[in-house]
């Protein structure tokens, strides 16, 4: 007699799950695009737009026509969506959920105002920054007042784990910031001083939106929030890694912002790092010298692609992408994993379209 037949889906249930998850976070091609990640979290997402539009109202009225212009060119919002997918918010919009996903938007949004000025930014998600608008004074303001609102909305918690956490992801960003001024021209910057800074600027806000969503998901397992915040912080660090190639490699008008402004300012980001490894600080300066005032854009693409520096950074890159993996493996069974899974393939097709 010959044995029966097992259906997959019988034999191993949490994968059958998880490859159902993701397929619902893929387009009809089957290819996981930012639209098809956030379809099945639109109710969630729509509901964070009204929310923001509603807290926009509170702001004084000198300050409401530039936060609203602020958040109404705030991007890809990978934030919310990270607090969305975290927090199981792919049904009904959840209150609790719209408003931490409004409270990390409006954190890194003021970053960014910040940032503009920093980086003498003109475009910013394919439009003039509040920098170039209205100048640094006021850029400074809107960022501190965003800042402020985000920290007012984090304290109506019933939890003071909200507000806590919401802090300090906000005071050691301001830390990563600091520590990235003041290394601006330091040749001798290394990789650990680079990953530092990538932690505290990048990943940490991807962290707190994945611990916030893990601890109001209302999950029943230990340990899930602080599971879903180390994913957060190594995807977060990925995505920093990608940005830094898009600064280098990317065209202006697909990316939407101005590139080359790490280069322009004095950050070395890891794939310079790496071009500058094993040089004197004569050939150092010389090369930043190169990099940031003489060389076309094509120049120094075609310097990057010819040397053995982009490889480095890809494995560097997928390195955070595997550990990102690896903390949410135990949660098979969550309802969160699919969308989780999926994000990690977005993040990583995004490299592979520089063709590294």
């Amino acid at each position: 007699m010959c044995p029966r037949r097992l259906d997959f889906a019988t034999v191993y249930p949490t994968f059958a799950r998880v490859l159902t998850a993701r397929s619902d976070f893929r387009d009809e091609s089957g290819e996981v695009t930012l639209a098809s990640l956030s379809r099945p979290l639109q109710p969630s997402i729509m509901a964070l737009a009204s929310f923001l539009e509603e807290r926009v109202g509170e702001f004084e009225p000198e300050v409401q026509d530039l936060a609203r212009y602020a958040i109404s060119h705030s991007g890809k919002r990978l934030r919310p969506l990270l607090v969305f997918m975290c927090g199981h918010g792919e049904d009904q919009p959840k209150a609790e959920l719209i408003k931490a996903a409004a409270v990390v938007e409006l954190v890194h949004l003021a970053t960014l105002v910040h940032d503009d000025i920093l980086d003498d930014a003109e475009l910013r998600h394919r439009a003039p920054t509040i920098f170039s608008k209205y100048g640094a004074h006021v850029a400074v303001l809107l960022g501190d007042a965003l800042f402020a609102e985000a920290l007012r909305m984090a304290a109506e918690f019933p939890t003071t784990e909200v507000c806590r956490a919401v802090s300090q992801a906000t005071r050691r960003v301001c830390a990563g910031e600091i520590k990235q001024t003041f290394d601006r021209g330091n040749l001798n910057f290394s990789i650990d001083d680079y990953l530092r800074v990538i932690e505290l600027k990048t990943a940490d806000l991807f962290a707190v939106s994945c611990f916030l969503g893990g601890l109001l998901s209302g999950e029943t397992r230990p340990g899930f929030a602080e599971a879903a915040e180390i994913y957060g912080r190594r995807l977060g660090a990925a995505y920093q890694m990608l940005d830094d190639i898009a600064d280098i490699l990317g065209e202006e008008a697909r990316i939407g912002k101005t590139l080359g402004t790490d280069l322009a300012s004095g950050k070395l980001t890891l794939p310079v790092i790496y071009l500058l490894e094993n040089k004197s600080d004569d050939e150092k300066k010389q090369m930043i010298g190169r990099l940031s005032e003489e060389m076309e854009p094509v120049e120094i693409q075609r310097l990057f692609e010819q040397s053995e520096v982009l490889p480095r950074v890809r494995r560097m890159f997928h390195s955070q992408l595997e550990a990102a993996e690896a903390a949410i493996k135990p949660f098979g069974e969550s309802p969160a994993i699919g969308g989780l899974y999926a994000l990690i393939e977005f993040v990583r097709l995004q490299l592979s379209r520089f063709q590294i």
